[in-house]
């Protein structure tokens, strides 16, 4: 507060307490993720749509760090319900559809995704692949070309069964 020339009482004004603050950071977030998340796989399908929304994932976590880490500030679920995280869960299953993934393969599909995007991305920020070769550029391209090989796998095997 201090640092923006408002007194500390003045933003109870606002919000009722810090966690409220923290939970309307994350909404606001969630709401900048998932706009670019919807605009990066709008019209794509299978791999492109895969990429698209990885690399929008990860493009959100470098240039703004602190929202990324925000947009994980756990809420409650009827907050959570209503906010944006909503439509990113949305995304990743249309994603996912797209690979012809019946309903529980695309949340496995979805937590394998995500479990990728936000390791490797805290890995990343934290300098953990910048004193070594090869780039982590080719790493994130490996990892993604698995996900969308393995996915793949799972929508070949369904339908051979």
């Amino acid at each position: 507060a201090r640092g923006f020339g408002v007194k500390l009482a003045s933003l109870y004004a606002h919000v009722r307490n810090v966690d409220d603050l923290k939970a309307e950071v994350a909404l606001n977030a969630l709401r900048r993720l998932a706009d670019m998340v919807d605009e990066a796989i709008a019209g794509r399908a299978g791999r492109d749509a895969l990429y698209a929304y990885a690399e929008a994932q990860r493009d959100f976590a470098l240039v703004h760090p602190g929202l990324f880490e925000a947009a994980r500030h756990p809420l409650s679920e009827e907050i959570a319900m209503q906010s944006a995280g909503v439509r990113i869960a949305r995304a990743s299953r249309a994603v996912f559809r797209s690979y012809a993934l019946d309903d529980a393969d695309q949340v496995h599909a979805t937590r394998l995704l995500g479990s990728f995007l936000l390791g490797f991305v805290l890995l990343e920020r934290s300098g953990s692949f910048a004193h070594s070769a090869p780039e982590a550029a080719e790493s994130w391209a490996r990892g993604l070309e698995s996900l969308h090989m393995t996915i793949s796998g799972w929508a070949k095997k369904d339908s051979e069964q």
